[in-house]
């Protein structure tokens, strides 16, 4: 296999603001693995809050270059356990290589990956679209944008959370989301509870820091809405932690490491019946493509990314009123665009 990287700053359609973070550009890493005959694409976003850089990424991927070339791509599984030891500490870098490995392995069995799953796209959940942190104005601006038939919405402004959502409630019967995104406390969550409920709000996803186990405890038995765990499940591990602490799990691929250990802790998170969630990080269609394949083992799904930028250096899986289109092509379904 042949090695490749593709760096690329995602110009977003609009400033994108959540709790802890407010940005117009996201710098994501495209890999592709060729082997003479098929292009396999995977991504990894860089991000501040995990100290992700493009360079620490594209470094560790480097230091690995003569064993990635060199390996006989069978199973991407097999392939993940023998380079998860030596990316450990880069579990983003991880992912994308992981991902090229399965869009590779996809396109080298003529076949897209829920069809070799045997999963069926008819048991695909919507995937919701996310109005980021911003005035009340702007935030139904960019409802109207995009009639959607289910929002996240962003919050983290305790003390105008309620009156937020009840005025976007006044524009839109859609089902409601909401994200704190590790702002509030547990007395916050519970009585805050009570009133999205009535404004027809599906769940709560990480209502309190991703350490306050003591708290998440106390709102998963008094919250009149499930609540998600997003920070707080990051590895396979944390699947069986937050099993009594949250309703579900929010599983990040790129937080992970990955396809193959989102998979398994899917599957985990069924034993422990935790409902389940797949969330993306602002990705192009590389990421998104990667993820929807996982789309029908699903409860929920959060898979938007690719609709929140306005210069997608790929095509792939596209969403039509919340439900997914999978690209004609196998593997993850990705082709990479030709550069500017």
């Amino acid at each position: 296999m042949q090695l490749l990287f593709h760096r690329v700053d995602l110009r977003l359609n609009h400033t994108f603001t959540i709790a802890h973070d407010s940005r117009d550009v996201q710098p994501t890493l495209l890999v592709e693995l060729r082997d003479g005959t098929y292009s396999g694409f995977g991504e990894a976003t860089a991000t501040r809050y995990y100290g992700i850089t493009i360079d620490g990424m594209v470094a560790a991927l480097e230091a690995l270059r003569d064993t990635i070339e060199s390996y006989p791509l069978t199973n991407p599984e097999t392939f993940w356990a023998d380079m998860q030891p030596h990316l450990a500490e880069n579990p983003f870098a991880l992912c994308a290589l992981d991902q090229a490995a399965w869009d590779l392995w996809g396109k080298q069995q003529q076949q897209p990956l829920y069809k070799l799953w045997n999963l069926n796209p008819a048991n695909a959940p919507l995937t919701d679209y996310t109005i980021g942190l911003d005035t009340p104005e702007r935030m139904v601006e960019k409802m109207q944008e995009r009639p959607w038939p289910l929002y996240k919405i962003k919050l983290g402004r305790p003390d105008k959370d309620i009156t937020l959502v009840t005025s976007l409630r006044e524009h839109t019967d859609a089902v409601f989301r909401v994200d704190a995104n590790c702002g509030w406390t547990a007395a916050d969550a519970i009585r805050k509870s009570e009133v999205l409920k009535v404004l027809g709000v599906e769940f709560i996803e990480q209502p309190l820091p991703a350490d306050d186990w003591e708290g998440a405890k106390l709102v998963y038995e008094k919250s009149a809405l499930p609540i998600i765990a997003d920070e707080s499940c990051i590895i396979e591990s944390d699947v069986d932690r937050c099993a009594g602490y949250f309703h579900g799990v929010n599983i990040k691929l790129t937080k992970c490491g990955g396809i193959t250990p989102a998979r398994r802790m899917i599957s985990r998170a069924r034993e422990l019946g935790l409902r389940v969630m797949v969330g993306c990080m602002t990705e192009s269609s590389v990421g998104i493509s990667a993820i929807a394949q996982l789309l029908p083992l699903l409860d929920y799904a959060d898979l938007d990314g690719a609709m929140l930028i306005g210069n997608d250096p790929a095509t792939g899986v596209t969403f039509e009123n919340g439900r997914v289109v999978y690209a004609a092509e196998n593997g993850t379904g990705v082709n990479l665009l030709a550069s500017e």
